[in-house]
């Protein structure tokens, strides 16, 4: 089963998935910048109606506490929209973690995460489906990173739900890998975000090579890394057998990433990548896999 902001649904009705977004954030008060809040109710409708048009079905909402959760809308917007949306529990990393959880060890950070998960976000009846997205910086994983990345593998043992990680510029995917292996928590409870950024694809296969899920989710952000190198690299990763374990989206955070604002929207992924992943002669069942079968398997509840 899968957790949905609006009740549990088998996981064979998740169909097709963005594995990372955000639809609203506010990201302001760390980065000063009005572009990075997602506020506008109507139009995430119509955002969400472009992807529901390019035959989106679901999406993995990661904004956490710190980040501009709001359940409430979430479960507006999936009733209005007809997409399934997951919503998280977790932290983001600093310095975007709340204040009031700055100074905690692991243990309390798999206590809040816990309780959340048992009894409803925020006093709602809203019960978040994944532990997301918790992050490292880059190149560093910084002693509160590091009580968050553990308190949260805690949590993801006690509530069989999986972990979406965020890594910067998807650096220290192994060390992230390592930190939740050494809890116990099983390789298919695990998401390592943001490979599709890290251009050493020995990083890369090493994270693959442990079994766990990858995130290729910051897709059409070509200020980081040009389509066209994440593409090569996919591929590759498909050669090698690698396909079963990688995800896909666009993990837009920003008024100007949207279509109304002449961004290319949450269907880029639909409407742009997976043509061009068809052009360069990946099977229809490889698709299959990446925007229904892996979601399906990642975000599934684990027995505990």
């Amino acid at each position: 089963m899968i957790q949905t902001v609006r009740g549990k649904i088998a996981k064979e009705a998740l169909g097709v998935c963005a594995a990372h977004e955000h639809l609203s954030i506010d990201l302001s008060r760390i980065k000063g910048d009005p572009d990075t809040i997602l506020d506008d109710e109507q139009v995430m409708i119509e955002e969400l109606g472009h992807f529901h048009q390019a035959g989106g079905q679901s999406m993995i909402e990661l904004t956490n506490d710190g980040m501009g959760r709001d359940v409430k809308r979430l479960v507006r917007l999936s009733e209005t929209s007809g997409v399934h949306i997951v919503t998280c529990t977790g932290f983001y990393k600093d310095p975007f973690i709340p204040e009031y959880a700055e100074g905690w060890n692991r243990n309390q950070f798999a206590a809040h995460f816990i309780k959340e998960c048992e009894e409803g976000v925020e006093g709602t009846e809203v019960f978040p489906g994944v532990i997301g997205e918790v992050g490292t910086s880059i190149n560093e994983i910084k002693p509160i990173e590091k009580e968050l990345i553990i308190g949260a593998g805690m949590a993801s043992l006690a509530t069989g739900l999986p972990i979406s990680t965020h890594t910067s510029l998807g650096t220290l995917g192994s060390k992230q890998v390592d930190l939740f292996f050494a809890l116990g928590v099983s390789k298919e409870q695990i998401i390592i975000g943001h490979q599709d950024l890290n251009p050493d694809k020995e990083m890369v296969l090493d994270v693959l090579s442990s079994g766990v899920f990858i995130g290729f989710d910051t897709i059409g952000k070509n200020n980081y890394r040009p389509d066209k190198e994440r593409l090569d690299f996919l591929i590759d990763f498909i050669e090698r057998g690698f396909h079963k374990q990688i995800l896909l989206s666009a993990d837009l955070t920003r008024k100007s990433h949207w279509r109304k604002f002449g961004g290319e929207g949450y269907d880029l992924v639909l409407n742009t990548f997976i043509p061009a992943l068809k052009e360069r002669g990946v099977s229809d069942s490889v698709i299959s896999d990446l925007l229904i079968n892996n979601p399906a398997n990642a975000f599934s509840i684990k027995e505990r």
